[in-house]
């Protein structure tokens, strides 16, 4: 398999094609929208967080299958996790991405989301596979 084809591996595509979290939520407590300059990919995050736990992320948006994959992917993530994991998954992605590939998420700490890691070898790509993430984070700063 090329580097190519690994990049669009069969989780990525399954997740852009089907995607999780990809609707509205009730009671919204923050949300960001995101856009990708460079190839104009965009993304709004909405999440519902109580006791310092986000209980609910939904996203809307379009793009390329790698940040359809990644936001299907974070929202499957951080459903759950407190403010605190969150940010610090949200941390780890951030140096995993830009990387260029020598650094690979822990599949312990990022399940499926590992299938993004051959992302972080096409400089391009990484910003559509951090779209979805910066949300997250711009969406935490305002809680």
């Amino acid at each position: 398999m090329s580097d190519l084809d690994g990049l669009y591996q069969q989780l990525i595509l399954d997740h852009s094609k089907a995607p999780h979290g990809r609707h509205p939520i009730e009671d919204v407590t923050a949300s960001s929208h995101q856009v990708n300059p460079t190839c104009g990919d965009e993304v709004t995050v909405s999440l519902r967080v109580r006791d310092d736990v986000i209980q609910a992320l939904g996203w809307e948006g379009h793009g390329c299958a790698i940040s359809q994959a990644s936001a299907s992917l974070l929202s499957t993530l951080v459903t759950g996790q407190t403010v605190a994991e969150a940010t610090s998954l949200l941390a780890d992605f951030r140096v995993a991405m830009r990387s260029r590939g020598t650094i690979e998420l822990d599949e312990d700490r990022f399940g499926d989301a590992i299938a993004l890691n051959g992302v972080s070898r096409y400089v391009a790509r990484v910003k559509c596979a951090m779209l979805s993430w910066v949300a997250l984070e711009r969406a935490l700063e305002v809680d």
